[in-house]
């Protein structure tokens, strides 16, 4: 069995479609998603996904590139995050690619999250994007370890992979693995230690080949799963064992709902 550890199911064109989205995992054997929140605004509609589906998760956060949307504090974070169906928290980080000009804002609002992930004890899911020196700082900073996390649609160098795993975080491949230009992160899954894999489709975004320029959904994570297995030489069964295992660890409330007791992979 799969899991999606990253997608948005909750956004509209996915949403509208989620008895079907839902079936279609099943099919494909991905026994479980993430459905990860972006804003306050329309974390509601998360929580309710992940409430009407005991195969559905739900996260907490604001994603970096979304402005002039309400700000919450470490408080309200923490209160929030007590929904039973909450595992986690984000997703936030620092995106200095589609936003230019004084970013501080990101910066705060992501010191917000990783100081509420560590009050309320949930892991991070962090995104990054042309910020991985910023990212790796604040990290630091703000005691990212002591709440763990995984880094999301990993696309960054493997010093930058290696730095994360050393704060307790895990690597999470999307579709994006799979595409003809991806050489270099190719080579970053290929050596990474198995107990800090995880994969994602970060739906409806980024579909894997062999649907890449499609609406990507939960069912196509066995095709990031598939890529992983071959520049790993690995089988897909020991991929998906492995990433599910590894996500059950490290989203403990996950486990807990799902009646798992799954541990991390050995390094």
């Amino acid at each position: 069995m799969f899991v999606d550890s990253h997608c948005h199911i909750d956004f509209p064109d996915l949403a509208v479609r989620e008895d079907e989205v839902l079936s279609n995992m099943d099919a494909q054997q991905v026994s479980h998603a993430l459905c990860v929140s972006v804003n306050i605004e329309q974390w509601p509609r998360v929580t309710a996904m992940a409430e009407r589906h005991d195969n559905v998760f739900a996260s907490l956060g604001v994603h970096p590139d979304y402005e002039d949307v309400t700000e919450p504090d470490v408080a309200q974070l923490v209160e929030m995050a007590a929904h039973p169906r909450v595992v986690a928290i984000g997703e936030t980080g620092l995106d200095y690619f589609r936003l230019t000009g004084d970013l501080e804002w990101q910066r705060r609002r992501f010191r917000t999250h990783i100081r509420a992930a560590r009050e309320c004890g949930k892991p991070l899911i962090i995104h990054t994007r042309a910020a991985a020196e910023d990212t790796l700082a604040l990290m630091r900073e703000e005691k990212a370890h002591e709440a763990g996390g995984v880094m999301h649609c990993f696309t960054e160098s493997l010093d930058v992979a290696k730095a994360a795993i050393d704060m307790g975080f895990c690597i999470s491949f999307s579709g994006i693995v799979t595409f003809k230009n991806a050489q270099p992160l190719r080579e970053v899954a290929r050596v990474l230690p198995e107990h800090a894999l995880l994969i994602e489709t970060d739906s409806p975004y980024l579909a894997p080949v062999p649907y890449r320029g499609k609406m990507n959904e939960p069912a196509y994570v066995p095709h990031v799963a598939a890529e992983l297995a071959r520049v790993r030489e690995a089988s897909v069964e020991a991929i998906a064992r492995s990433t599910t295992a590894n996500f059950f660890r490290l989203f403990r409330d996950a486990a807990r709902l799902a009646g798992r007791t799954d541990q991390a992979v050995s390094a």
